[in-house]
């Protein structure tokens, strides 16, 4: 299979025209990556505005993860980790060698996976939710402690994907693309750090809802831009 060369000279091409059999199968794992975000958004955003004592300025989505609809959010986590994961696959087929090309996918992979544990050790009560929670932070349990570090370990994967594929794109020429990324990982890391040391301040929480928001748009674009180096007629 050939390597396809973008505007002059040999600068690569971020992903590989796929045909065949092939493309059947990387073109559905690469929408996984369009609908992971939108659908983890949605329904984050859903609870956040009928759950009792919920408070978007003052409650991290993941404490949806808590009381009697709990299991909605750890369902939301899990589903939308796996789509992740499945879309770090199609990336790993259709990004081609150069820069990123291995460990692309497999920092989008740990990101996927972290989301799956994020839902599998719950974050914990606290400032006032769910309804009946005493206000303030509250103590952490293991579980709530292993919730944060797997999160922060996901964090920092996407965050390094974002500027691996920021240098790739760089070294293709594709300066928007370069830029966009580069931003889009460094304002989610910086969001992140804000929320850890705001401990529920509302300009934390809504500076981390917007990086986030951002990073699913960035991982939407990135799978949406690949998904069009595969024949349709293939899919």
């Amino acid at each position: 299979m050939t390597q396809q060369t973008t505007g002059t000279g040999d600068r690569r091409s971020t992903g590989r025209r796929i045909g065949g059999p092939a493309a059947g199968v990387t073109r559905p794992l690469l929408a996984f990556g369009v609908i992971a975000g939108p659908v983890y958004v949605v329904v984050s955003v859903a609870q956040a505005l009928t759950r009792e004592g919920f408070d978007l300025t003052r409650h991290a989505w993941s404490m949806l993860a808590n009381g009697d609809l709990g299991w909605i959010q750890i369902a939301n986590l899990v589903v939308t980790g796996l789509a992740t994961v499945a879309c770090a696959a199609g990336l790993r087929r259709a990004l081609t060698g150069g820069t990123g090309a291995t460990w692309l996918p497999r920092l989008v992979a740990a990101y996927g996976m972290s989301l799956i544990g994020a839902g599998i050790f719950p974050a914990d009560p606290g400032l006032g939710f769910p309804a009946g929670t005493p206000e303030g932070p509250g103590p952490m349990s293991w579980h709530g402690t292993l919730h944060f570090v797997v999160a922060a370990v996901g964090f920092v994967c996407v965050t390094v994907a974002c500027l691996i594929a920021g240098s790739r794109f760089a070294a293709e020429g594709r300066g928007g693309w370069a830029l966009y990324s580069r931003i889009t990982g460094v304002v989610f890391l910086v969001t992140f750090l804000g929320i850890a040391a705001g401990r529920g301040a509302t300009w934390s929480i809504m500076a981390f809802i917007t990086g986030l928001v951002g990073l699913w748009a960035w991982l939407a674009a990135l799978s949406i831009h690949l998904r069009g180096r595969v024949s349709p007629g293939h899919a």
